[in-house]
């Protein structure tokens, strides 16, 4: 596997090197299916943040210096054009040319750009940007938390306002798994960087929400939307997510070498992941979500991607390599100049969404994650 992992990054990385805007600082933030890239479309700041994380690690993974320049430009774009230095956090998006375009601060948001500091305080050594994860990770903690938990949506000022951006199916979150479960992500990150015990006790607190609250022991699935009082909106099954975190959060908390935590959390992760692949794997591949019991079966880039990885952490090393076969043969895209399709069908054909190549949220976070952790897990 590790020589498949290779060559898809192969093309995974000169893609995106190729979208550095040289003039303006940053990455294009929009490349249609037609491969047309928009110079002066906004550039999302979680987009940006996925960017430098994945540069920063494949630098680190790869040892090459070349994709640490590029992790320094996605920085410099960030601490210029991303980061509110008057109001402080992470802006939605960025204008093409630098300025701010959508103001909201999401917690989601400040928690990448948290994640992709981190990751970049440790290829590069500039102590700069892990006191800049450290501040962020202050702000999340000071104004993007109330006693019951994480919120999602803010203006500027840091008040609260819809969760539009994370909200799907016809229902308004006033908290959602997949904040919670990237803020750990974050928080994992920072930790392994700085060993923080602050960050450590926030890790073991979303740690005990994620083991009583959003894991749901008797359909074995995370629960994805809730209201402010930890109420369950919608019958809503994300395979993605759910497969995401059968390996990430193991991954965080044993970072946190605790083995009494780690023997509690661990059956958790792993019956996750179980139930994903009775219910979603088919034909190769991953369903995408089942919402309300109706079974959508899109093969979406992310979600195929993150099954690599999870499957080969819970031992069903025999299907990670049946979706690898099938990422490669149906989700990289063979036309030049472009990189993974964003969503299939169960066949393979692109559906008729037409989704972009690039957007705010179609980047090289889950696919080069992937490449890199099979490369990181030594799979023969």
């Amino acid at each position: 596997m590790k020589d498949r992992a290779s060559r898809l990054l192969d093309g995974v990385i000169p893609f995106w090197q190729g979208l550095r805007d040289e003039d303006y600082g940053g990455f294009y933030g929009l490349v249609d299916f037609d491969l047309t890239v928009d110079k002066r479309a906004d550039k999302g700041c979680i987009l940006n943040s996925r960017i430098l994380w994945f540069f920063s690690e494949a630098a680190m993974v790869l040892r090459r210096d070349d994709l640490l320049d590029d992790a320094r430009h996605a920085y410099r774009f960030l601490t210029g054009a991303c980061l509110d230095k008057a109001q402080g956090g992470i802006f939605w998006s960025a204008t093409y040319d630098g300025k701010p375009a959508d103001t909201t601060k999401h917690t989601y948001n400040q928690a990448f750009a948290v994640y992709a500091l981190s990751a970049y305080a440790q290829a590069s050594g500039e102590q700069d940007a892990l006191r800049l994860a450290e501040d962020l990770f202050e702000l999340i903690e000071g104004k993007c938390r109330d006693e019951g938990g994480y919120l999602e949506a803010f203006d500027r000022a840091f008040l609260p306002v819809e969760n539009d951006k994370l909200s799907e199916n016809g229902v308004m979150a006033s908290r959602t798994m997949n904040t919670l479960l990237h803020v750990f992500e974050a928080y994992s990150g920072l930790y392994r960087a700085a060993k923080s015990p602050a960050v450590a006790d926030a890790m073991r607190r979303m740690l005990d929400r994620f083991e009583h609250t959003i894991y749901n022991p008797a359909l074995k699935r995370q629960e994805v939307f809730f209201d402010a009082d930890w109420n369950s909106l919608i019958d809503l099954t994300s395979y993605g997510h759910d497969i995401e975190s059968s390996w990430l959060v193991e991954w965080g908390c044993g970072l946190l070498e605790d083995g009494a935590l780690l023997r509690r959390i661990q059956p958790v992760c792993r019956a996750l992941a179980e139930a994903v692949h009775t219910r979603a794997f088919r034909e190769g591949s991953l369903r995408n979500e089942c919402v309300r019991g109706e079974e959508d079966e899109r093969r979406i880039w992310w979600v195929q991607a993150e099954a690599v990885v999870g499957f080969l952490n819970a031992g069903y090393r025999e299907a990670a390599e049946e979706i690898l076969t099938f990422i490669e043969e149906k989700m990289v895209d063979k036309r030049p100049n472009s990189e993974w399709l964003s969503e299939v069908n169960p066949d393979g054909a692109p559906t008729d969404a037409g989704m972009p190549i690039v957007d705010g949220w179609k980047c090289p976070y889950h696919n080069g994650r992937m490449c890199l952790e099979i490369l990181r897990r030594d799979c023969l």
